[in-house]
């Protein structure tokens, strides 16, 4: 937010990562069956590294990220999509 920078950072499920002060947890991700490039659900738990408190738990939607936003100071997390696993069998 102060600086205005942006960075994309892709997360696997069940992983996390370390942005400044947070720490950034995805649980997992999930998309409408019928429209798998649709929009994107995804549940994070957000933590202070500094304090073990958590700053954020649940689910974010792509389409609609002020409607459960992370309040912070410094910092905005959005969801942008779900990425897919190849399903190909050959």
């Amino acid at each position: 937010k102060v600086s205005g920078a942006v960075h994309d950072i892709a997360l696997r499920s069940g992983k996390s990562i370390e942005i400044g002060n947070l720490r950034v947890a995805l649980g997992e991700c999930r998309y409408p069956v019928a429209n798998p490039v649709g929009d994107a659900f995804a549940h994070l738990n957000i933590q202070n590294v500094d304090t073990n408190d958590t700053v954020f738990k649940g689910w974010m939607i792509a389409s609609s990220p002020a409607l459960n936003p992370l309040e912070h100071a410094r910092y905005d997390v959005w969801v942008l999509r779900c990425a897919m696993a190849e399903t190909s069998g050959e």
